[in-house]
Parts: C-alpha cells; sequence; structure tokens
C-alpha cells in the first residue's frame, strides 16, 4: 500500500486534528496522549499547538515536533 500523504490539517476541540489525505480521506487524530512526552508538553499551548502544517508525508509544528506518517494515518479515525 502506497502511504497516503497529510495534504491539509487543521485544528479541533481537544487536542485533535483533522487531517486530509491525498487519498481523500478526512481522518480525526488525537493528540492528547502525546502531551505528556517531554518533546510534545509544549503544544499544551493552544498557540504552539495552533502551529500545525503539512510537512512532507505528515504533518509538523513550529517547533519541529512530528508525528509518523504511519502513526497519523492508522492511528487516526476516519470522519
Amino acid at each position: 500500500m502506497i502511504r497516503p500523504k497529510a495534504i491539509n490539517v487543521t485544528t479541533q476541540p481537544d487536542y485533535c486534528l483533522l487531517v486530509t489525505f491525498n487519498n481523500g480521506e478526512k481522518r480525526i487524530f488525537d493528540v492528547k496522549p502525546y502531551l505528556d512526552f517531554k518533546p510534545f508538553a509544549e503544544l499544551k499551548n493552544l498557540t504552539i499547538f495552533n502551529t500545525v502544517k503539512p510537512s512532507g508525508l505528515s504533518i509538523e509544528w513550529i517547533h519541529g515536533q512530528d508525528i509518523c506518517p504511519d502513526e497519523l494515518y492508522f492511528n487516526s479515525v476516519p470522519v
């Protein structure tokens, strides 16, 4: 299977992301389980959380935090 590429991302309530992939799918990814890990802790600040953007095959925040493309796709739920 060819890995879908994240082409758009918007923040949602409660630290979730709506991710649109290049295969046309829209999926919700919950970031909350990551917020207690040091690299992601600053994303609790909504100003920083809201800086998320597509990057490569996945997404990335302003200070370089990112989610593995496979994890982003397979651990998200279809809308």
